[in-house]
């Protein structure tokens, strides 16, 4: 099963590696760019001539960046599928997006505010947004995703550490955008079953009140 884990490993892999090459280009483009000013320098009594091209250079300089660009992109490609295509037990989420917060329904019609799910299994969350566009953004899964009006987007993880992460909206939406903040909090199976248990009793019983 692919990991949410595994995924941060994707995504910072191919970070890296096209930062390496672009320092690897910097350096070098730098470096030529210097060399040049000093070797082809104007200098007095010297006729300038004209360059009418050369056609292996041509070849060489067009053919190294599809080569660097390749990688790039395949890197991207498997990240993207694999990130793209939830499982088909997935467990299903649908996440609301609003000025200025999110809100989460659970598949026995539970709503919270803070989005709680089990540690190891696979959760695929259907975006949604009832008013300006948002962006869903987990960082410690480098997640992100858009979610506009009237269109279901949606992203799927399936992560194996427990702990409280934070989500943020990565879109700017208006006055409060910044402080449209909430956590996804990644519990084992035993402690995930007593939470939905709990909270769907308590929901039930406020209902019973009214």
């Amino acid at each position: 099963m692919f990991s949410a884990n595994k995924y941060v490993d994707s995504v910072d892999f191919a970070f890296l590696f096209i930062t390496a090459i672009s320092l690897a280009l910097l350096l070098l483009i730098t470096f030529l760019m210097i060399y040049f000013v000093f070797k082809f320098n104007r200098k007095k009594g010297v006729k300038a001539v004209n360059i009418h091209g050369n056609m292996t250079l041509e070849i060489v300089w067009t053919a190294i960046p599809v080569l660097l660009v390749l990688p790039m992109f395949y890197f991207g490609w498997i990240g993207y599928v694999d990130g793209t295509n939830a499982p088909k037990d997935s467990m299903l989420i649908k996440a609301q997006a609003q000025m200025w917060k999110w809100t989460f329904e659970y598949p026995n019609g539970l709503k919270t505010d803070t989005l709680y799910v089990p540690q190891n299994r696979p959760v695929k969350v259907d975006l949604n947004s009832i008013d300006v566009n948002h962006a869903f953004f987990i960082p410690a899964f480098r997640l992100k995703k858009d979610v506009v009006p009237n269109r279901t987007n949606h992203v799927w993880f399936n992560w194996g550490s427990e702990g409280s992460y934070d989500i943020a909206c990565a879109e700017y939406c208006g006055l409060n955008h910044s402080y449209m903040y909430t956590k996804v909090v990644v519990m084992n199976e035993t402690k995930y079953a007593d939470w939905l248990k709990t909270a769907s009793d308590s929901l039930n019983s406020a209902n019973s009140a009214q």
